[in-house]
């Protein structure tokens, strides 16, 4: 069995621009069996959005421990179904202050995370002191949600975030179907190596996995966008059966 930073040495080595890794985002252990079991999925990502709708909370409202919880279900059905493939985790801003955060990713970690969505620094630092120096932090901004926020913004953090340690850039273009523009994208892809993080949107009018790759990114995730596809599904099926 390789070591766990063995597997995160790996994960890292799945980011290459132009070639991304490509995350389907998954949300409880039923979904994460299925993703670890699929030949064609290089890793498991969790969403936190759609983990806290499973709950029944908001996003915003999802706690550190309601959270956990659900990696912790998620990372034993992944760990029993493939214990090699890598686990990344959506760990919002860390919940909490600075010493809350790092206690945050030794906890992922402990759970088997070799990855996660955090605040760069300390988490960076509070992996390698858990023995996991090769962890993926995939630093997001939310710049571009201001009235004002700029891609040459976005770019600056996101050259801040690399500096020191991340591995990926996400800029997120909000919840009211904003996003980020093909044009934007080449410019963050331009302006950090290619070392961005983009999420697709799987709706009619949103660029493909083929039109992302080709704008050089090196990481494409889905976030909620499988549990919003599961839900539609459910609930055309349960209104069929309803309707008999």
């Amino acid at each position: 069995m390789p070591s766990q930073n063995d597997i995160a040495k790996h994960f890292r080595a799945l980011h290459q621009p132009g070639n991304p890794l490509i995350l389907t985002n998954v949300y409880d252990a039923a979904t994460a069996s299925i993703i670890a079991a699929l030949p064609t999925a290089p890793a498991i990502a969790t969403a936190s959005y759609a983990i806290a709708a499973t709950i029944g909370v908001d996003d915003n409202a999802l706690t550190k421990s309601q959270n956990l919880t659900a990696i912790a279900a998620i990372a034993a059905s992944a760990r029993a179904t493939n214990p090699t493939k890598p686990l990344t985790v959506d760990v919002q801003d860390g919940h909490g202050d600075a010493s809350e955060l790092a206690d945050t990713i030794r906890q992922v970690i402990a759970l088997g995370a070799v990855g996660a969505a955090a605040r760069v620094g300390v988490a960076d630092q509070a992996a390698r002191e858990a023995g996991v120096p090769d962890f993926v932090v995939n630093a997001r901004t939310d710049v571009l949600l201001t009235e004002n926020g700029t891609v040459e913004q976005a770019i600056e953090r996101g050259r801040a975030f690399l500096n020191a340690g991340a591995t990926t850039v996400f800029v997120w273009g909000g919840p009211s179907g904003r996003g980020v523009s093909s044009a934007e994208v080449k410019k963050l892809v331009d302006a950090l190596g290619g070392m961005v993080n983009v999420k697709m949107t799987l709706r009619e009018g949103f660029l493909g996995v083929k039109e992302i790759r080709e704008l050089g990114v090196a990481r494409i995730s889905v976030g909620p966008e499988l549990w919003r596809a599961a839900m539609k599904a459910f609930t055309e099926r349960a209104e069929q059966v309803l309707a008999m």
